[in-house]
């Protein structure tokens, strides 16, 4: 079951200041999260790895990130938010 969750936070990644909404669950500027969650926004996980966003899935208007998490491998999915800089999911897409 779904938690939202407020929290603002520091991309452990690229360092940028990221300000959360109850939905946020990765970085706009690198789209690199990090694995805190067993369901979504329970912060359940214990791995806490980064996540790297390793491809992109979908079609318009509905992308999806593909993530693994550095530590243990696990993948999962998260949609492309309306915020997330455009050129890094370009980026991501062309590096098939």
């Amino acid at each position: 079951m779904f938690k939202r969750t407020i929290e603002n936070f520091t991309c452990e990644h690229c360092n940028t200041n990221v300000t959360g909404d109850g939905y946020t669950n990765h970085c706009p500027e690198c789209l690199w999260s990090k694995h805190v969650d067993v369901e979504p926004g329970d912060r359940a996980e214990r791995c806490g790895g980064l996540m790297k966003p390793v491809a992109i899935s979908g079609t318009t208007p509905k992308y999806r990130i593909i993530q693994r998490c550095l530590r243990c491998k696990a993948e999962r999915l998260i949609d492309v938010a309306k915020g997330d800089d455009m050129h890094a999911v370009l980026t991501i897409a062309g590096n098939r």
